[in-house]
Parts: structure tokens; sequence; C-alpha cells
């Protein structure tokens, strides 16, 4: 703690002499808080803007501290007279000050208010100082006074005059009053305790009223101000004869109390003047003299001498009234007295809380001793009736303590926890200590804002969740609940799966879990028999700045389904040989044959097995156990039961729905070995495929009869695209040249196309090993003429077969040596001639027809397009019917030695047998191999001699 001090003079005000004294008090608290004290003085009636003081400067505080605090003014209820410039950290005055209407008499005038600033709180107490100019003139109440003084008085007797008022106070209020003339007459002046002056007019020369009947006097008070102002009232004296006895006060001093706030008419007090005359220069008249406006307005004495309260009297305006009372008689002689009233106090008065600062809101991770509000407390009361306790409700996690004489502070003292309270309502109630007490409240409103000071709660400590084995993936286990008791989105809580393995498989492959709802989903399907039970952990996470998390243990118990059959371990099923159990002829009663013995994978009454006989050769001869499956004899075994008894026994568990096995038991009823063997020599031995064998055939026969179909439709949609496209070109208006590129040969020597051979084969995928050699198609090259253009337009369409390898040659391959041609099948233009390579096939590749041959040719095929009624065989490759079998070439040069047939090693002949012979010879080597379409048996099992014989009646039959 430490108080600095600091006055600053300085000359503001033109024409003025003005001294600013500034005092600053620094404070430092323990509650964050910085209270200091400024005083300035300025001179009342400054204009409005006037500059008081630089507020900044002389609290060494920077103008954007100012701004940032948004500072204010805090005067309470009094008028509001200065103002401050926050821009520039300036205290102005904001309205005229008048001094005397807003002190009157008291001195020091001053104004007190208080800048308060925030974040932090700040508050700083600003007296200003309020002196006097001289702008008030002495007045006198009365304009005239009137006197009778009987002639008869003595030197030396006084006369009482209204003293003249001045609201200036100090050198501006009245210095002195002056008479003229003064010739009778002298003043004399006398001051009071007040500060007042009261004026006597003493006469120093006897009067006589036969010279003089008639004496007119001017008093003039002047003050001492500057310039210099005065008043004046005219003194008229009238001399009568002789009073030569004044009246006199009983006391020269009369002293009274009266309560503030009594009613008027209230009696104070009885003043008591006598006179030695009589008669009428006796009677005595009582006046109060020498008084201000307020002191006339609210005392009045009677004529008996009684002092009454005239008006309403408030001690919080004045504690004490001094004022003169006179006795005057007839004659005009008086004699005065001074009575003193003192105020009571009485308690009247609330105490006046004024909000300075306040917080809407506060962090619950605040601090203890964290400012909340800053509040002014004032009591106009005195003594007891003005000192004021503060409170506040006991429940609550605030106190309220007492900075200074009249602020108090609202700060918290406990942890605050908004997940318990989120608000207050705090009532701040000051009393007073007077009888009967007063208070005042006043309630605050404070909101709790969250601080992510909880970290998510799991509604039990761990889970356990069930799941029946072979559920589907994806499918909801259990939900995981967190809450979070903070706000907004720190209790927004996130599921998160941690990190961890089971079986040294992460579990993320085993569930998942939804960030926001907390469901657990299974993400495989999962199998009892081989993971009973896992358990992880579940992380609930909340949307805080930083997040608090906890965790949970969450078990998975999967739930066993009756998804296994029972599996038969005794007797053991073989396919290819024949296991008998021996029974003696000689077996009694409940003999035991053999045992089945059957174990299944699954838990529980899924797992629980009954045995029951499904078939028998003897149903009467055997029995058994319906939980062991113990095989007994039900009665004596006698030598007409037969030898080979075979006993089918079904094995079911006790699940739903159940499942079962079967198991065959062969017995022999015999004494001996040889006899056994000899009887199961001959034994027939059934094959019973088992079931998943049928399964399979019958797989094989659905996939096969798939396939077949898919084939035919193909092969249909495929004949039909080719039929469409025939008619497209069959109705098109263009016409077709009967030109063949050398890539084609004629091979029927009768100048038409000849039929086109297609072929279906089925391979298997190791057909490229075997022998079977195929054909390759070759490409269709068709030319084609626009109508509307001179030129042509070679249209190739390339068609590959399904079996065409990626490897197929795409090169034309020269023609064999094989080939011969006849003068009129050489290639070129009609008449030409080869050398002799031309005839051993080895000489060049014949020359396309020449312009005026294509010409011709075109315009022939024009005037027969019209003829044309039949469709496009698939042995035409793309030409009209017109070029069919039945139709010669009699309008067009020959050019059918311009077909070739690519890539071929066969020698082509004219021979049609040749040729047809040819062409069933492709076909028988298109075809594959019939040991290719064989499929293969399955494997047989190993026959036993009963096995063998009985293959070989089947054979017989």
């Amino acid at each position: 703690m430490g108080d600095l001090n600091v006055i600053f003079c300085s000359m503001d005000l033109p024409e003025r002499t003005m001294k600013r004294q500034v005092a600053l008090f620094l404070s430092v608290l323990s509650l964050h808080l910085v209270f200091g004290q400024v005083s300035y003085s300025i001179p009342e009636e400054m204009a409005k803007g006037s500059l008081v003081g630089n507020i900044a400067q002389d609290l060494s505080m920077d103008v954007k501290r100012l701004q940032a605090g948004k500072a204010r003014i805090h005067t309470g209820d009094n008028t509001e007279y200065i103002q401050l410039n926050k821009e520039k950290g300036l205290l102005v005055v904001k309205e005229k000050i008048d001094r005397e209407a807003l002190c009157n008499q008291t001195t020091p005038c001053a104004l007190h208010f208080q800048i308060a600033l925030e974040s932090p709180i700040e508050i700083f107490s600003v007296t200003v100082e309020i002196t006097d100019i001289n702008d008030n003139a002495p007045i006198f109440q009365k304009e005239e006074s009137t006197f009778e003084i009987s002639e008869s008085a003595v030197i030396g007797s006084k006369f009482m005059l209204e003293n003249a008022i001045d609201p200036d106070i100090g050198i501006n209020n009245i210095q002195s009053y002056t008479l003229k003339p003064n010739d009778n007459f002298i003043l004399k002046l006398h001051s009071q305790t007040d500060g007042s002056k009261n004026i006597e007019m003493i006469l120093q020369k006897p009067l006589d009223r036969e010279k003089q009947e008639f004496v007119s006097l001017l008093l003039t008070a002047v003050d001492g101000g500057e310039p210099r102002r005065s008043g004046t009232m005219q003194i008229h004296i009238t001399v009568l004869d002789a009073n030569d006895n004044a009246p006199v006060f009983t006391q020269n001093v009369y002293k009274a109390s009266v309560q503030e706030n009594s009613v008027k008419g209230t009696i104070i007090t009885k003043v008591s003047a006598s006179d030695a005359d009589k008669g009428s220069n006796a009677e005595i008249s009582y006046v109060i003299a020498n008084s201000m406006r307020d002191i006339m307005t609210l005392f009045h004495i009677t004529e008996d001498g009684h002092l009454k309260l005239n008006g309403p009297i408030d001690y919080e305006k004045a504690k004490k009234y001094e004022f003169d009372i006179a006795a005057t008689d007839r004659g005009g002689l008086y004699d005065s007295s001074k009575v003193i009233i003192d105020v009571v106090d009485v308690n009247d008065n609330r105490p006046v809380i004024n909000i300075i600062s306040s917080s809407n809101s506060l962090g619950e991770d605040s601090a203890s001793n964290t400012v909340v509000a800053v509040m002014s407390v004032n009591d106009p009361d005195s003594d007891e009736n003005g000192k004021v306790r503060c409170a506040i409700d006991k429940n609550t996690p605030f106190t309220i303590i007492s900075t200074s004489s009249r602020l108090y502070s609202l700060v918290t003292y406990t942890d605050l926890d908004r997940e318990r309270i989120f608000a207050y309502n705090i009532t701040v109630t000051c009393s007073d200590e007077g009888v009967p007490s007063l208070s005042s409240s006043v309630t605050l409103t404070l909101q709790i804002s969250d601080v992510n000071d909880n970290a998510p709660v799991f509604e039990r400590s761990s889970y356990e969740a069930y799941i029946v084995e072979n559920n589907t993936p994806g499918v909801s286990i259990f939900t995981v609940k967190a809450t979070d008791v903070d706000w907004n989105q720190n209790a927004r809580v996130s599921y998160i799966l941690e990190d961890s393995s089971v079986n040294g498989v992460p579990v993320s492959s085993y569930v998942s879990v939804s960030a926001d709802s907390g469901v657990i989903h299974a993400v495989r399907s999962f199998d009892y028999e081989q993971i009973k039970d896992f358990q992880f952990r579940v992380k609930a996470q909340d949307g805080g700045s930083p997040p608090l998390s906890s965790n949970v243990t969450v078990k998975i118990l999967i739930q066993d389904q009756n998804d296994n059959p029972p599996q038969v371990l005794y007797p053991v099923q073989t396919g290819g040989s024949v296991v008998a159990e021996m029974v003696p002829r000689s077996a009694d009663v409940g003999y035991l044959v053999t045992k089945v013995v059957a174990v299944d994978v699954d838990s529980g009454q899924n797992a629980w097995l009954s045995y029951k006989l499904q078939k028998s050769t003897d149903r009467a001869l055997f029995e058994v156990g319906l939980q062991n499956g113990e095989i007994r004899t039900i009665r004596q075994v006698t030598d007409k039961d037969a030898v080979k008894q075979r006993l089918t026994v079904i094995v079911e568990d006790n699940g739903q729905p159940s499942r079962s096995a079967t198991v065959i038991v062969n017995v022999a009823v015999a004494d001996s070995f040889p006899e056994v063997l000899s009887e199961f020599t001959d034994f027939v031995h059934d094959k019973e495929y088992n079931d998943n064998l049928t399964f399979y055939l019958v797989l094989a026969l659905a996939v096969v009869s798939f396939l077949f179909i898919t084939c035919l439709v193909v092969i249909i949609s495929v004949k039909i695209y080719r039929w469409r496209q025939s008619r497209i070109l069959y109705h098109s208006n263009l016409p077709v040249i009967p030109y063949y590129p050398p890539r084609y040969s004629d091979t029927m020597g009768t100048g038409t196309l000849p039929h086109v051979y297609n072929y279906e084969v089925c391979r298997t995928t190791d057909s490229r090993k075997s022998d079977c050699k195929f054909g390759r198609a070759g490409s269709q090259n068709v030319l084609i003429m626009d109508p509307s253009s001179t030129g042509t337009m070679q249209r190739i369409q390339n068609e590959k077969s399904i079996l065409d390898q990626p490897d197929s040659p795409l090169e034309q391959k020269p023609p064999n040596n094989d080939w011969r041609f006849t003068q009129g099948q050489r290639p070129g233009p009609s008449g030409a001639t080869g050398g002799p390579e031309v005839a051993m096939g080895t000489g060049p590749w014949p020359q396309p027809p020449t312009e005026a041959e294509q010409l011709q040719a075109l315009m022939a095929a024009a005037n027969e397009v019209s003829e044309a009624t039949a469709t496009l065989g698939p042995g035409t490759m793309g030409l009209s019917t017109r070029y069919s079998p039945q139709f010669t070439l009699q309008h067009v040069p020959d050019y059918r030695q311009n077909v070739y047939i690519p890539g071929s090693t066969a020698t082509l002949t004219s021979n049609p047998q040749q040729q047809q012979a040819t062409a069933q010879q492709a076909t028988q080597q298109a075809l594959p191999p019939p040991q290719a379409s064989a499929q293969p048996e399955p494997p047989k099992a190993a026959q036993t001699p009963a096995s063998k014989k009985k293959s070989t009646k089947k054979e017989k039959k």
C-alpha cells in the first residue's frame, strides 16, 4: 500500500486565474482493482466545452486505455456537469456551473464523481472544486427602510439595519458599508460566526425634531471583487418624541433543536424581551433580523415571541441554523439576540445503490476473488443512520467487501461449477444502522460460461453384449452411451474404437463404432466354434478444446447357433470295404453289439445328441440307446435270424432346427469268423452317393444347361445380325461393282461365288495342345459405288471367328504352285496373256480393272438392280442375288479370275466334284476329335469281392 500525491498548477483560462490542483492516490488491492483520486479546481460560470483537466496525463494513462476500457463518468443521482472526452483523455465542462446554485454558501464547493474502466475494472475518484467569481452584486431585501427615532435618543443609541445579501463568498462577498450623509449617525459592523456581518447605525449626534423632523440616508454595501459591485437601500428616519428605554432580551443567545421532517407549525423555542418604558413605548414586537431568504421561509416568530417551524427542514441540507431576532418597542428602540437551532437527524433516507461496473457472464474456471461488480452505496443520513452494511445470500459462491467508504465490490470466494448452477441471481441488500433500519437492494444476473472441465462418462463401468454367430456383417450389436455434463460443443460426444488386437487380428476387423451414436456394428460374420468372446475398449471424447475423454471395456459374447451337424466318429464309414460287428447266436437280451460314437462341435443344447434306429433288417432284434448310442439286443438271438443284419442309425442334436447325421452299422449274427466271411462275400453293397456328391452333380448339370442356352442365344443373335446386315445392303440403291480384289479366287470356275461352309466347334481349355487345327476366315472386300459420286469406295468388313487366335496372320499369303490358269482365266485385262511365270503361279499378282471396265460394269449393274428379289445368302459375301449360282455375268467383263482365297495352301481346280470333296475334307478337319468332348467319369471306389460279384451280375443283366 502506498500513496502518491501530485499537485499541478496551470493557467488554462484567458483573463481568468484558475488554479488546478490534482491529487492522485493509488492503492494496490488484492481484488485486482486500482483506486485513485484526482482533484481539480475551476472557477464557476465557465463556458460549455471548457477544459477542466487532462485526466489521461494526470493518471499516467494512455488514451487508448480509456477507449478500450469503455471509460465513463459515474455521478450517481447528481447532475452531470463534467464530460469525459475519451478520444483526447480530457475532462471538459458539459453544463455551465453556477456555484451559488450548486452549493449556496457552503465552502468549499466541489463536484464528486468516479471514472470507471473495464477489463480490468479500475475506479478513479475525481473531485472538481468550483471557485467563486464576483458575478453577483450585493442586494437589500428592501429598497427602503423607515425608522422612528425619538429626539431624546441618547448618543450611542443603536439602530439595527438590514444587511445586504451577496451570494458570492470570500473576497467577492460584502466587504464594507457606507452611510451618507453621516452627520448624525455612524455605521458599526459586527462579524458573525457564519461569516455574515450585522450593521448597526449608531447615533453620534442628538436629533432635534424641531430642526429636522425627517432624515434621509443612503446605505451602500460594497463587495471586494474585481470589479467591485455594490447595492443601496434608502433609509427614512422620522424624529419622535423621547422614548428613553429600549427593550432588553432575557438571553443573549437562545439555543434549540428540532428534528428534521417535523411538521409545519412546530414550536422550536420562545424568546422574551422587556422594556422599562410604559404605555406604547413599552409595547414590544419581535422580528427575525438580518437573515437570508431560506431562514425566512423556514422559521416564523409570533408577536408573543414563539419561534415556529414554517417549512420543511432537512438535516441533509443543513445541520444548523443561526440567525438574529430583534425586539423593538413603539419608540423604535430595540434589542437583538442570537438564536442557534440544531437540526436532529432522523433515519429517513434509504441507502442508494448505484452499479458502477458489472459483468454479465463469468467463466466457471475463474479464480477466487474475481471481481464481478463494483457499486457505490450512499446514505445521506448521519452517524448511525448513515452507516451502511451490504450483504448477499449466503448460499452463493460470492461475497461482498468494502473497498472504500462508499464503494463495494462483489467478488467470488469459491470455485464456480456451471454444471451445478449455470446462472445466479445475486441480490445485494444494503441496510443502514438507524432505528428503524432502512434498506435497499439490487439484483444482478450472472451467467456462468462453460469450460470443458468434465470428461464424458459412460452409463456403465463395463458392457457385455451378445450376438448370435453367423450374423450378417454390418448388423448392430450394442450401443454404448456416454454423457457429458458440459454444454454445447463441450458436451458433444464422439465415440472412437481404440486400437487393439484379438488373436493377432486388429479389432477393427471385428467391430466398428459409430462416431455419433455409439452403435457397435459387426464387421464380419462370427463363428462360435472359432471365437467365443472377445473384448475391446471404446473411447468417448468430447468436442472441447482441449478435448477430454474416457474409455470403457466392451465384451462381446458370441452365442452358439445350431449350424453344425453331428459327426460320427465310430463306426468309421468307408466306401470300399464292409465293417461288421459280430453277435454270437448265444447272445442274451441286452447284449451290447456296438456303440455309435458321435460329437457335435456346437455347444449347449445344440450339442446334446440323441440316437434313433431309422432302419433295420430286423427291428425286433436290436435297439439303440437314446442318449448313449449303444446298440443292444432286445430279445434272444435265434437260429432263424439272418446272418447279415443292416442297421441305419440317425444321430440328431437338440438344436432348433435340429441337424442329423446317419451311420450304417453292419451286424453279423454268427459264432465263428469263417461263417461270417462266407456270408459277407455275397453281401450286396449298394452304392450310396454322398449328399455332397449329389449336390455337385446337380450343380454341374445346371451349369452345362446354362452354357448351352447361352451359346444358343448367341448363335441366334449372330444369325439375326448377319441377316439384318444383308437386308440393309439389299435395299440400298448403291450399285455393286463386280470387282474382286486379288485376295480372292474363284474355285468353281462357273463365274459365280461359292457357298460358304460354317462350322461350330467346341473346345476345352487344353485344345491348343491337341493336333486339331482349324481354318481361319479371311477378310471380305466389297467395292460399292455411291450413286451420288463418280468414284468408287471400298468397304472392308472384317469378321472374326470366335475361335480366332490372337496370333492369326493378317498378311496375304501368295498362292502355291498348284494353281493353274487358262488363257481366259489369267489376271489382268481381257485378252491379255502372261509369260511362263504366270502359268507356273510364280508371276506377279493380277492388276485391278481399268476405269472403262469399271464404268461398263456400273451401268450394267444399275439396269438390273430393280430385278433383285431374294435376300443375300451367307455365301455371297455382301453381293446381290444376281451374282448367285443361277446368274451369269453376260453383260459385264469376266473378272471371276480376280477372286482369291487368302492364306490357303490347298490346290484349287475347276472340277466341281473335286471341289465338293475338298469341302467335305475341310469339314471333317474343322470338327474336334471325339475324345475331346468326352467327360471324365468320377473315380470308382476299390471293389471288394462282394462288389465285384455284384458288378458281374449287373453286366449280365
